[in-house]
């Protein structure tokens, strides 16, 4: 009886692992982040619900195969040596801790959002800047079937060129010393700067046909085809995969290998990065004359030149 309990035992633990996926967290980003990890109301917990992410480090999570919920990377952040209160510029949770303990970051932020083993089987996974924007983020899906498997993300730094009226700018106190007063660390989405139901998808503009992509959508979409930009930009920002291991870097270069890539490639797929944002200002008119100068900024910033060069990164 010992013998078969013990076999049984056994096989349960295989079963329960070759179930699991593997999430690798990389930090390529010229500072300290600090991950933080959302489980869906009815998910298995994590082991973790955020933690240290030093630059140029990485750390592999095993996530239950049913999980589903959001990562996302929390800057500049620090304790108040009164209060003993960690908090953090962007991407705040609010806990008060390293952990976020079952709260969602605070926008603007950058989120990477999975439903592992959803309809079909399927992974269903983006990179959603609706909540607006603080640093780039890729998604790698490895060693899937099914699906596209495609990357996704925005690997553009969009707060040196967001819209004056989105953006989050260091404080004095806030994050200054680190950055420098001033500077723009975050870009906010329509929604969370001016609350109008049009921006938000809400109220009379809840559905696909009454929202529609604003001039600040198009703004982010333009520098990051494959991320959500507005409530209902599904058809271009979901992907799927079977039975894959993922790898979520944080502030990847925009070349990023084609090794690490992959060779698997959806029909008609957008690129990671806009090969070049210049007929924006034509498209988008006069009443979008902020964004279309922001474009001008980045490309001027020399963020945007988008011949498809990919160089190998060691990760």
């Amino acid at each position: 009886m010992d013998r078969i309990f013990i076999f049984v035992f056994t096989l349960s633990l295989f079963s329960a692992e070759s179930q699991a996926a593997s999430f690798r967290l990389v930090n390529k980003c010229r500072h300290t982040v600090w991950p933080g990890l959302l489980s869906g109301a009815t998910s298995p917990p994590l082991p973790t619900t955020g933690f240290t992410l030093p630059s140029g480090k990485s750390r592999t999570l095993i996530f239950p195969k049913s999980w589903s919920g959001r990562i996302w990377a929390r800057t500049l952040c620090s304790v108040d040596p009164t209060a003993r209160k960690f908090s953090c510029l962007t991407g705040d949770c609010g806990s008060g801790k390293v952990e976020c303990a079952g709260t969602g970051a605070i926008p603007p932020a950058t989120l990477a959002e999975f439903t592992l083993n959803g309809a079909g089987g399927l992974d269903f996974y983006d990179v959603s800047l609706v909540d607006g924007y603080n640093l780039p983020v890729l998604v790698v899906a490895r060693g899937g079937h099914g699906g596209d498997c495609s990357p996704t993300g925005c690997l553009i730094d969009l707060n040196v060129a967001c819209p004056r009226e989105l953006s989050v700018a260091a404080e004095r106190g806030n994050g200054s010393d680190v950055v420098g007063f001033g500077t723009a660390v975050a870009c906010k989405s329509a929604c969370e700067a001016f609350g109008d139901p049009q921006f938000c998808c809400s109220e009379g503009y809840s559905t696909p046909d009454t929202c529609h992509p604003s001039v600040y959508s198009v703004f982010f979409k333009e520098a990051c085809p494959r991320a959500y930009s507005y409530a209902y930009d599904d058809k271009t920002s979901t992907f799927t995969c079977a039975s894959a291991d993922y790898i979520i870097i944080f502030c990847p270069p925009p070349y990023t290998s084609n090794k690490l890539l992959g060779a698997r490639r959806m029909a008609g797929e957008l690129p990671l990065v806009n090969r070049t944002m210049m007929y924006l200002h034509s498209r988008i008119g006069r009443a979008s004359r902020a964004a279309g100068l922001a474009i001008s900024r980045l490309l001027a910033a020399g963020f945007v030149i988008f011949s498809i060069v990919f160089l190998r990164i060691g990760i």
